[in-house]
């Protein structure tokens, strides 16, 4: 398939079924200046070309069983407005295309299940939408009331429905929310997290043939939204990013950009939130990150150090197989839930692109 340009493959085969002169729309850059407004922002920026709300985080019920779960909800600009080559806009109009991800972690059971979903936009088959307070695609979906947030995802093989609740303000990344991912104008993504949110709510493992099991349980969870129209560099072939909780009610974000000479992008860069809220702003030189051991080509042991903070973690997968292969033709990447230990302890979630093929675009 012919790379349309670098971001999610699988989107190509959406783009070469729109209409010609589909992509007529300009989409916006994300360029400094931009003036955030909350809570509009936490939901649909349609302006830009990618957009994504990404939802992970680790629990535990009753009997101490530990989860991972993943959400997320990817949107993909395909085109905008009418015009004669494209025909009168309906609600089957093709603008925007989105994916979403669901995947579990079972700790106990040693097992990682996933699941995709793929849908257009359509009369509600879905979105975001700030008017509607939620983002969805089918019956996967985030519901907010305020900052809380409410989770569902329903599988063969899992399901899960948690409500999630902001234990601190949300960050925004970078610059004043702009996180640049490389040189050039518009290679960057507005982007915000909540670092720490609280999670209570109800999992069920199995199948209907197997049997299914229950369980209520709790614990903490992560949040990222980014929007944008471009991002990596030619150079830039994949990256490592970490989420960190840890147990004295802190929390670190690590993002390193890796090239193909195999050094680490000037462009890598990271944030620190101190148990008032405050943000440190880490730069490429301000940490360092070292492979352990690894599991096929993926480093699922990490050495982490952050001098100025004091802080030197190891980093280690709660198991090693947590990859997740799309069967819509996407990038195949590592993202799963791990376990943080060192000058503290806490846990947290790992993602690693590029170690095989495209590394698409978080």
């Amino acid at each position: 398939m012919k790379r349309i340009h670098r971001s999610y493959p699988l989107f190509a085969l959406c783009l070469l079924a729109s209409p010609a002169g589909a992509g007529d729309m300009v989409y916006r850059e994300a360029v400094p200046g931009y003036h955030f407004q909350f809570p509009a922002d936490h939901f649909e920026h349609e302006d830009f070309r990618t957009e994504w709300w990404y939802y992970t985080g680790n629990v535990t019920d009753a009997r101490g069983e530990r989860f991972g779960f993943e959400l997320v909800f990817f949107r993909q600009g395909t085109s905008r407005g009418s015009g004669p080559a494209r025909g009168p806009v309906s609600a089957w109009s093709v603008d925007d295309v989105y994916l979403a991800h669901a995947a579990l972690t079972d700790s106990a059971g040693k097992k990682f299940r996933y699941e995709e979903r793929l849908n257009r936009g359509g009369p509600g088959l879905a979105g975001a939408s700030f008017d509607q307070q939620r983002i969805w695609n089918g019956n996967w979906s985030s519901r907010w009331k305020g900052e809380q947030q409410t989770l569902d995802a329903v599988t063969d093989q899992f399901r899960f429905h948690l409500e999630l609740d902001p234990e601190k303000p949300f960050v925004r990344q970078g610059e004043d929310g702009l996180s640049q991912k490389s040189d050039g104008r518009g290679r960057a993504s507005y982007y915000v997290s909540f670092p720490r949110l609280r999670v209570k709510g109800s999992l069920i493992t199995g199948s209907i043939p197997t049997g299914r099991v229950a369980h209520e349980v709790q614990g903490s969870a992560w949040m990222d939204h980014e929007w944008f129209t471009g991002q990596l560099g030619p150079h830039q072939i994949g990256w490592n990013w970490f989420s960190v909780q840890l147990d004295d009610g802190t929390e670190l974000m690590l993002l390193e950009l890796r090239r193909d000479d195999g050094t680490k992008d000037t462009h890598s860069a990271g944030t620190f939130v101190g148990r008032n809220g405050a943000v440190v702003r880490l730069r490429q030189q301000d940490f360092t990150l070292q492979p352990l051991s690894t599991w096929r080509k993926y480093p699922v042991e990490w050495r982490i150090s952050v001098p100025a903070l004091k802080i030197d973690l190891v980093c280690r997968a709660v198991l090693p197989d947590q990859e997740l292969r799309p069967k819509f033709g996407g990038p195949v990447y590592w993202e799963g839930a791990v376990d943080y230990a060192g000058s503290q302890k806490g846990k947290g979630y790992l993602e690693m692109t590029g170690y095989y093929g495209e590394a698409g675009l978080r």
